[in-house]
Order: C-alpha cells, then sequence, then structure tokens
C-alpha cells in the first residue's frame, strides 16, 4: 500500500516505523522545518544537548516508548537520573518525590488527613477500575474521600493549574491515571529529544520512509474510484491516509468527514500552553531542586518551575543553566499575545522567591514557545467523546492525544496511540 501520515510527531513516526516494516511505501507530511511535534527542541551553538520548546520526560512505567527505543537499539542512550522535585507550603519548598518524603510532607499535618491521603493514594495506585471513576469529578470524588483539606492541599491546586476554569468539570479517571502511570525517576534521551527525533527520523529514510519537512496538508478528500487524494501543494492519491495532528486540524483539511464525525471532534476541549525558556548564568536554586509545583492562589504566575540542569548536567549547554517556567492556559489568554519581554516583567518577580539574589543580569537569553493544543480536557464519561482511530471515511485514520485517554498527553502515549494505528492498518 501507498500510505500517507500527516504530522512527524513521536506517534506519527512510530506508526510509519510499523507500516514501512510490513512492507509499505510510507511518506510523511510534516508543516515544520524538523521532525519531533511538541517534543522538538532547539540548540545554542556552544551546546552539545537540545532543549525541549515545551518541557517532556519519561516515566520509567512508558513502556511503549521504551519498547520501541530497544527496538531501535538506542537503549544505552536512555538516562534515569534522580530529580529532587518540591512541593509549596507556608513559604517554603518540601521535598515531595519519594512515598517517605511525601509522609514528612508538613502540609497536612500528621494526623487523619496523612492517613486519607496515604490510603486515597495507595487505592488509586492498586484499582485498574477506570472506567467507574470517569463517572464522577475528580473535584466530587476527591472531597468524599480525601477529605476537604487534603484535596484542597494537595490535589486542587493541580487541577486548576492544569485545566483552570474547567478545573471542576474534569472527570476522576485523567486523576487516576496521572497516579496510576508515574514515578519518581525521570528519564530523558542523550542529547535531547530533538536528537532522539532527528536520530528516528534518519532511521526511517534510511528504511525507505519519505520525509516531506516544511509541507503543509492542504486537504485530504476521498478519491473518486478509491482511495484518497492529499493535497500538499501537489496532488497525490494514497491508499491510507494516517493523521497524528489535533482534531480541529483534521475538521478543516477533511471537511467531507460526516457531520456527526466532525462535530464530535469540534467538541473536544483543550488548553494551550505558554512555556518561557532561560538559559541563566547561574544556577537558580541553590538547593538543586529540579521540579517545583507551585500554586496559583500563592500568586505565582505560572504553574510550574523546572530547573533542567538540576537534573541533567549544565556541562551539556556549554556551562548554562537552562529553566522552563510555563503554563497551561485557556485560548485567549493574555500571556498569548504578550511580547517576550512583557512576559518576562510579569514572571521576574516570582524568580526572585526561588532565589532573592536572582538579577535580570543573571540571563543569556530567552524564547517562549506557545500552542493552542497541549492539553485536552476530559470530562465526564469522556470515553464515549474519543473519536475513533478509524474514521467514517473508508482509508483515512487519526490517532491524536485527545486519543490516549484515560492516559495524559506525552511521548509515551503518542508512541503507544501510533503503533495502534498502524496495526488497525494493516488488519
Amino acid at each position: 500500500m501507498k500510505i500517507a501520515i500527516i504530522g512527524a510527531g513521536f506517534g506519527g513516526m512510530a506508526a510509519a516505523f510499523d507500516l514501512q516494516r510490513a512492507g509499505h511505501k510510507v511518506t510523511i507530511f510534516e508543516s515544520a522545518d524538523y521532525a519531533g511535534g511538541l517534543a522538538s527542541g532547539f540548540k545554542e551553538p556552544h551546546w552539545n544537548w537540545s532543549v525541549e520548546k515545551f518541557y517532556h520526560h519519561w516515566f520509567q512505567t512508558d513502556k511503549p516508548m521504551l519498547d520501541l527505543i530497544r527496538e531501535l537499539g538506542w537503549e544505552d542512550q536512555v538516562l534515569f537520573p534522580r530529580p529532587l522535585t518540591v512541593m509549596y507550603h507556608a513559604g517554603q519548598f518540601h521535598p515531595f518525590d519519594s512515598v517517605l518524603k511525601m509522609a514528612l510532607f508538613p502540609g497536612l499535618g500528621w494526623g487523619v488527613d496523612k492517613i486519607r491521603f496515604g490510603f486515597v493514594g495507595l487505592f488509586l495506585r492498586l484499582t485498574d477500575n477506570w472506567k467507574a471513576l470517569e463517572k464522577i469529578t475528580a473535584d466530587a470524588w476527591m472531597l468524599k474521600w480525601a477529605g476537604k483539606n487534603v484535596y484542597q492541599k494537595m490535589w486542587e491546586p493541580l487541577l486548576v493549574g492544569k485545566f483552570g476554569p474547567y478545573y471542576k468539570e474534569v472527570n476522576m479517571a485523567w486523576l487516576w491515571a496521572r497516579i496510576k502511570a508515574r514515578t519518581t525517576r525521570l528519564g530523558t534521551f542523550q542529547g535531547g529529544f530533538q536528537n532522539f527525533a532527528d536520530k528516528f527520523a534518519e532511521r526511517l529514510r534510511m528504511m525507505g520512509v519519505e520525509i516531506r519537512l516544511q509541507t503543509r496538508v492542504k486537504f485530504i478528500k476521498p478519491a473518486p474510484d478509491k482511495g484518497l487524494l492529499v493535497d500538499a501543494g501537489l496532488i497525490e492519491s494514497f491508499d491510507r491516509v494516517l493523521v497524528t495532528t489535533s482534531p480541529y486540524l483534521l475538521a478543516r483539511i477533511c471537511p467531507d468527514l460526516p457531520e456527526n464525525y466532525l462535530q464530535g471532534l469540534l467538541k473536544l476541549k483543550s488548553m494551550g500552553a505558554v512555556v518561557m525558556a532561560l538559559s541563566l548564568k547561574r544556577q537558580l536554586s541553590e538547593q538543586g531542586y529540579y521540579w517545583f509545583n507551585l500554586p496559583k492562589e500563592e500568586g505565582y504566575p505560572f504553574l510550574a518551575l523546572v530547573e533542567h540542569t538540576n537534573f541533567v548536567s549544565p556541562e551539556n549547554f556549554g556551562g548554562d543553566h537552562i529553566v522552563y517556567a510555563g503554563d497551561y492556559l485557556e485560548e485567549g489568554h493574555e500571556y498569548f499575545s504578550m511580547s517576550e519581554d512583557q512576559l518576562l516583567e510579569r514572571f521576574m518577580p516570582a524568580f526572585k522567591k526561588f532565589n532573592p539574589a536572582f538579577d535580570k543580569n543573571w540571563i543569556n537569553k530567552i524564547w517562549v514557545f506557545s500552542t493552542n493544543y497541549a492539553q485536552p480536557v476530559p470530562l465526564v464519561n469522556h470515553s464515549k467523546n474519543i473519536p475513533s482511530i478509524e474514521t467514517p471515511i473508508a482509508g483515512l485514520y487519526f490517532a491524536s492525544m485527545s486519543q490516549v485517554y484515560p492516559w495524559d498527553r506525552g511521548t509515551n502515549f503518542a508512541v503507544e496511540i501510533g503503533r495502534r494505528a498502524a496495526r488497525l492498518m494493516l488488519a
């Protein structure tokens, strides 16, 4: 078969890997001038590693991603350092990256709240019945079982930070999946995620996959006789097409989809993201903390601060210290229209909270990245809203972040759904 894949992110490339190995001719169309999608990165001339535009890492439980890397023969290039994650309480940050440190966290006191927090966490780690949990919001479930104090201290800030005005509508299955699948050990690829994307793209080319960068697809239509027509400046015919972009882009480039499928795509809610990455002359967290979980009610202008070079050595970046400040935001939020200087002025006072000595002169360079499609919003009974991978148009398939539910978005589940789509296309 002659197969087109729209999008050279990790999911699209994983699907191409399986389809080309099965003996088919695969062409990937990518509008950007690089592979990697939302996991892509950038590199300064004096850096040995790239830095992701939107922060990514792997967990030890990310089996689809790690299995793919093993198949590629690159498992020796996966690193799993042990960075320090901290939680805010009463003006201070406390380590929160192991069961023991969670037990010692002072924010819940030493009585029944801490016991409820522990039992709720244990239950969610052990249960697999997420279908029952999607019938109720995380807000209602946590208030009932964890209690008001535990919920407001531990879980509500996460939901507010992730989903903003939608936080009370998010179902409990999403929070279950986040607790179930994550580990305290975090992984990355030697050289950065862009290095992995570039190596993967080169391997695919060696296998015979054609990757057309800087090639935007204008439309996909059923061919008059059989197959599908793809217009990317030149109209070509394909037997199968897999789209790995956002639901909104699929709706735009394939208007011939039936109305009910189109409306299902357009009704899906998602949050965007704005991320500022900074190169600093000095270490921001003198304690060596890596990931700061930040409560919005304390006035922080972003959800999380991540000092990447407290995870991997600043030697990989020519001695620069790399820091991220990012947030998930609803469409139309003022951050999307701010200049780099305006956003920096908004964030500057917060940086001083992590290190009172912080000064603007520490900054070598800043970069700001934004996307309207970063975090799907899973509502109650959300499994009924998930678009099928096999669309109503014969030969057209769709695999996106919106379909990895109940799991959270990320490269691991992008790989999983990309390979699942490939299996359906081969059936």
